[in-house]
């Protein structure tokens, strides 16, 4: 019973600690438990070679086909990630997340601010239309908008990865569904002591909206550092090369050694994997508090 005494604290979710006096659900919990844990093994495995493979030397990597490295080659990471410049890169991707973020908070939330507390004339027309975006995968978009940053002179720039990130239906969706829920009284008295509509939500909506903040957040830090083909279109050849771009660029040449790309990939995907796993709790629990009301 020891396995189990964890529900005895346990007051939500479907399964209750005396439900635990069946032996039927016992077994049927003690097999999820066992395919959740297989699942996250073959989830796991790829990161696990990944990291491997780059502790080997290059002998090794060529030669060997053993996953355990024979000898730990810990100062191979460190000549990747100089000869290669990853401070450079990692540098231009932290101020491109940095831009989304704001953006993806900011503006987001003030569309949903409008559609969820101000609710002007034809905001459900403007709702609809959002709903509908959700339909439409953005890759079709990339065509007419790279068109028009190339037209008002904004390639080469940050700018339009920042103002991207603050037009995303979804984001939209979850600030709007979270606003709904927020007690009106609060907008009211500060609307009493004479503060305007955007002072309401800069001082109220914003601080009593901390959980689907974070949520967005953590999405748009995701997103903005995972993203390659608006950065490649923008940024490529020029000092501002994010780490994306950069490991296409190392990929795509042939004097590149391939066990540094390896490596170089590793490098890509450690910031977002410790974020996800940080705030893995609060990115479920937002969801479902800004998720859609039925």
């Amino acid at each position: 019973m020891s396995f189990f005494s964890n529900y005895q604290q346990k007051d939500d979710g479907t399964i209750r600690f005396y439900d635990l006096k069946s032996r039927k659900t016992k077994f049927w919990l003690t097999m999820i438990y066992i395919a959740c844990a297989l699942i996250a093994l073959i989830a796991l495995y790829p990161v696990f070679w990944l990291i491997c493979s780059s502790l080997k030397n290059t002998e090794e990597f060529w030669s060997g086909t053993n996953i355990i490295p024979k000898a730990w080659d810990w100062q191979g990471w460190i000549d990747t990630w100089n000869s290669f410049g990853f401070t450079k890169y990692y540098m231009n991707s932290g101020i491109a997340v940095a831009g989304g973020v704001i953006c993806a908070v900011f503006f987001n939330g003030l569309i949903a601010y409008v559609l969820a507390v101000l609710r002007p004339r034809g905001s459900g027309v403007v709702l609809a239309l959002i709903m509908w975006c959700l339909l439409i995968p953005p890759t079709t978009s990339f065509v007419a908008l790279f068109v028009n940053i190339k037209k008002i002179g904004l390639t080469k720039s940050f700018v339009p990865l920042w103002l991207a990130m603050g037009a995303n239906a979804y984001w939209v969706i979850l600030f709007k569904n979270y606003f709904d829920g927020l007690p009106k009284d609060f907008i009211e008295a500060a609307r009493i002591d004479g503060c305007g509509d955007f002072g309401v939500f800069t001082r109220i909506i914003l601080p009593l909206s901390k959980p689907i903040i974070v949520v967005v957040a953590i999405f748009a830090i995701t997103a903005a550092w995972s993203d390659f083909l608006m950065p490649y279109l923008l940024l490529q050849g020029t000092p501002k090369e994010t780490v994306m771009v950069k490991l296409y660029s190392f990929n795509s040449s042939i004097k590149t050694n391939r066990l540094d790309i390896i490596r170089a990939v590793l490098y890509s995907i450690i910031p977002p994997t410790i974020l996800f796993s940080v705030f893995q709790k609060q990115i479920m629990g937002g969801v479902m508090n800004g998720g859609i009301k039925g």
